[in-house]
């Protein structure tokens, strides 16, 4: 099977070294490696340019999405890999993936275990417990729906995703239109093509968590994130998937709702659990709703509760 290696980049020249070097001490050599740089204002060209088997695409600054997009675009290998700048794959990443690909023939897309770096803090974690990944696979090397595995939270991250070029003619390219939740949006579309999703649970890449100037920086999820959920609802619905999305759904908006407390966007939150009504529990809007009165009481005493849903599990 052959692999293209997609890798948008913008401003990126203290990182790209890093996640060029990881790509080319991969023990299984990609079929192909592209970089297309969004527009890039520093010397992220220049450092691309000296690697030798490294494709160097220049496009007018539109984006990560439309820079994934152009890479698939430009892809000659059967299957496209994702990493982005800043991050880096583990030596075995490739090997690994492409041997579960093999090993379960029907496969069309695959994710993986992971490392966070908390870089500014010099800590490291693994994303998701290798063990209850190999509890929730149940003997297998993937996940009846991709739905299932994100709510096990066994979903791996867009570093780790290995897709086969064909998916992207049946679900879309990325949305460019997507200002936040890009990557959310194509797994999701995928997922509702209803195809089974690969997961290896060894962590084989690490996710680089500071970057300042991203796009989750440049936007504002409130502004963003209502229309965003209230259109996959719809596409679940249309795809005949609505009950396996919904708890996906529910899951993710009570994370945003916990997140916006910080910004103390009472009336944004309200609006959230008017709108998503249909898919809270009843005891859990009347709670949001209370604690809204007071926002800024509220977002001062976050540290509290969070304790509490760890107890409760309310997940406010």
């Amino acid at each position: 099977m052959t692999v293209t290696v997609v890798i948008p980049a913008y401003n990126n020249s203290e990182h790209i070294a890093r996640a060029l070097d990881s790509v080319c001490s991969q023990s299984l050599t990609p079929h192909q490696v592209i970089v297309v740089d969004d527009g890039s204002t520093d010397d992220t060209a220049e450092i691309v340019k000296k690697y030798d088997n490294v494709e160097y695409i220049y496009q007018q600054n539109a984006g990560a999405s439309a820079g994934r997009n152009t890479g698939i675009e430009n892809a000659t290998g059967e299957w496209i890999a994702f990493l982005d700048a800043d991050d880096e794959w583990l030596a075995e990443y490739l090997e690994k993936q492409t041997a579960l690909l093999k090993a379960n023939g029907d496969l069309q897309w695959a994710g993986a275990n992971y490392h966070r770096c908390h870089c500014n803090d010099k800590k490291q974690e693994v994303a998701e417990s290798s063990q209850t990944a190999l509890e929730c696979l149940n003997g297998k090397d993937y996940f009846d729906s991709y739905f299932t595995a994100y709510l096990n939270k066994t979903r791996g991250w867009t570093g780790t995703l290995i897709i086969k070029k064909s998916v992207f003619e049946t679900a879309g390219l990325f949305n460019t239109e997507q200002l936040r939740f890009n990557d959310e949006d194509m797994w999701w579309r995928i997922a509702f093509t209803n195809i089974p999703f690969g997961y290896n649970p060894e962590p084989l890449a690490i996710y680089h968590m500071h970057i300042s100037n991203s796009i989750t920086k440049r936007y504002k999820a409130s502004e963003l994130f209502s229309e965003f959920m209230a259109r996959h609802l719809r596409y679940a619905e249309q795809a005949g998937c609505y009950d396996l999305f919904e708890p996906c759904a529910k899951h993710m908006l009570k994370y945003w709702i916990h997140r916006f407390w910080y910004d103390e966007n009472a009336v944004y939150i309200r609006g959230l659990v008017d709108r998503f009504d249909n898919i809270l529990d009843n005891n859990y809007k009347r709670l949001v709703r209370f604690l809204t009165i007071y926002p800024k009481l509220t977002s001062a005493m976050m540290p509290l509760l969070s304790r509490i849903n760890k107890i409760f599990g309310l997940k406010l």
